[in-house]
């Protein structure tokens, strides 16, 4: 019975996980490009773009101060997301709408997402993770494939958000059962959620911070930034599905590293990756191998920092899922959205130079990351 029970378990986590980030692909490689061919600027663009990870960012203060996050909430938060995605279709031809859209689809996705990698952690474990989150990376890859060979105008986009959405709406509901609530609330409520403090580990909340900061570039005008070079959108495409590829082959073997190695150790590692991946995008954006390049380093720092950063938060807080709410809000959320509306302005003004920037912010990550280690501060393997 608890053979079948996970089993059936992770076959639902890899769904959701499918096609969250299917959603999340449609919005981050199509979207932005959607935008700018109906005439937003790459300015307004970054701004829109800063909407959903700063309602990341909010998130964590309110479930800490206002709002437990239940099975209630999760439930709300994913049928909000899908009704979110249906704005679209009218909010696309106003900018402030489109803003509004967008903070809304951002607190739904954002309210989302820590309940289910507490559930995965909890139930599947960090070593056996990776094997169910990578069809997440699968879904991300299915989407840009797909809709690089249809898009001809932008509701076919909406079309995959909204689809994509609804799905993810399905299997979340349904994972709602495996909630850890009526235990960890008992033990969250004894420490209190109060107590939670990002300032005794100061240096690695900046540091995730401004990792993710560093992406706000990358997310939001790398298929921009690669089309003005003269490359296709299809070969654009690839390249996203070439990322995600090593992405994959990262999650399916991480299993043996974090098992291994300390934690904070991996960390470091891939932050420094992350420095030379924007160096590459910066001197060499229109050389397709090298592009490829710093496409493949993705498995780093994307693939192994997202499964070392959740682990390690879920390691050294008692309150597991305020600590991912966290991790998101500060990391995908703060840093996402000042990250994204700098990039804009930054872009506007001088294209070659965004990358550049990211890499040196990059490398200010990775600095705060050895500050920390050297405090010694919890560093649980």
């Amino acid at each position: 019975m608890t053979i079948n029970r996970n089993y059936k378990l992770d076959i639902t986590v890899a769904l959701f996980y499918f096609f969250y980030f299917a959603m999340v692909g449609v919005f981050v490689i199509f979207m932005p490009k959607v935008l700018n061919d109906v005439g937003y600027s790459f300015s307004e663009i970054g701004k829109i773009y800063s909407a959903s990870p700063f309602m990341r960012f909010l998130l964590p203060f309110i479930f800490k101060h206002f709002i437990p996050l239940t099975n209630r909430v999760y439930k709300i938060s994913l049928i909000m997301t899908f009704l979110s995605t249906l704005l679209f279709f009218i909010a696309l031809k106003s900018f402030w709408i489109l803003f509004i859209t967008v903070l809304i689809f951002g607190a739904s996705m954002g309210a989302v997402l820590p309940f289910v990698e507490t559930i995965a952690l909890e139930y599947i474990g960090k070593e056996r993770y990776g094997k169910v989150r990578l069809w997440g990376s699968i879904g991300f890859i299915a989407v840009a494939f797909v809709l690089a060979k249809v898009l001809s105008n932008a509701n076919i986009a909406i079309i995959f958000l909204v689809v994509s959405s609804f799905l993810t709406m399905f299997f979340g509901l349904y994972l709602a059962k495996y909630n850890i609530e009526n235990r960890d609330t008992k033990e969250e409520q004894k420490e209190d959620n109060k107590s939670f403090s990002l300032v005794k580990y100061w240096a690695f909340w900046a540091s995730v911070f401004l990792f993710q900061f560093s992406f706000g570039g990358f997310y939001n005008f790398f298929t921009i930034y690669e089309t003005s070079q003269g490359i296709s959108l299809d070969v654009v495409s690839y390249l996203w599905i070439f990322g995600v590829l090593c992405e994959i082959v990262m999650l399916t073997f991480q299993g043996p590293l974090l098992a291994k190695y300390n934690l904070l150790t991996l960390l470091n590692i891939v932050t420094l990756s992350a420095v030379f991946r924007w160096l590459l995008l910066a001197f060499f954006p229109d050389n397709i191998l090298i592009v490829a390049l710093s496409q493949a380093t993705h498995a780093l720092s994307f693939a192994l920092y997202y499964t070392v950063t959740i682990s390690y938060v879920y390691t050294i807080y008692k309150q597991k899922k305020l600590a991912q709410q966290f991790l998101l809000g500060v990391g995908f959320g703060l840093g996402g959205a000042l990250g994204s509306a700098v990039a804009g302005d930054i872009y506007n003004y001088s294209p070659n130079s965004l990358f550049l920037f990211e890499s040196f912010i990059a490398l200010l990550a990775s600095i705060l990351l050895f500050i920390h280690k050297k405090r010694k501060v919890d560093c649980v393997s």
